[in-house]
């Protein structure tokens, strides 16, 4: 495997972490507790995800042939609430999600070079593809950090728990080297 493929490979893997982090502090909240914004000037889990979801349906449709900030996405209105239902919310996430990954699956890594834009500002495709992995996991932070606030003393932890480093290490530790990858299987339900 070439370094363009590699790098192809890695940006799904990263993608796909930090898509199953959102969802596990997701699946630990209550229906009612994706709706809960402590200020106006707070957006709740729910606007967050619909904030992400309109983000990538504009950037990832067309990724190649067309700006990246569509004529028809009303990004202001992602920070307005019209989901109603836990449901609402997992389908608008996905939404966006099968969207990105549907375009990534079809890059080749010849096109990795290629300029693509974005509110009419020339990228590579690496550039725009580095900025939205910068962007989702800022958000997947938000709504992991509001649901472990709303949990409170109930959050499952997603990483090491506090005071846990230490067995956390010595499990690694004993076992023997491994990289780390996601099976075909998992790859291949990306698209």
């Amino acid at each position: 495997m070439n370094a363009t493929e590699s790098y192809l490979e890695s940006v799904k893997k990263q993608f796909l972490y930090y898509k199953t982090l959102g969802e596990k502090a997701i699946a630990q909240l209550e229906p009612e507790q994706l709706f809960i914004s402590v200020n106006e000037d707070t957006n709740s889990i729910a606007i967050i995800v619909k904030h992400i979801s309109g983000n990538m349906l504009s950037r990832w449709t067309d990724f190649l042939t067309s700006d990246g900030e569509k004529e028809w996405r009303n990004r202001d209105e992602e920070f307005e609430n019209d989901l109603q239902s836990k449901e609402d919310v997992i389908t608008v996430w996905e939404k966006g999600w099968k969207c990105l990954f549907d375009a990534l699956n079809n890059l080749q890594p010849n096109q990795l070079s290629d300029i693509i834009y974005i509110r009419n500002e020339g990228h590579t495709v690496i550039e725009a593809i580095n900025r939205q992995l910068a962007h989702y996991p800022y958000h997947v932070g938000q709504i992991v950090f509001y649901a472990k606030q709303l949990k409170n003393s109930s959050w499952q932890s997603l990483s090491i728990p506090r005071k846990g480093s230490q067995n956390y290490n010595a499990g690694k530790f004993a076992k023997e080297k491994e990289i780390k990858n996601f099976t075909d299987e998992e790859l291949k339900g990306l698209k």
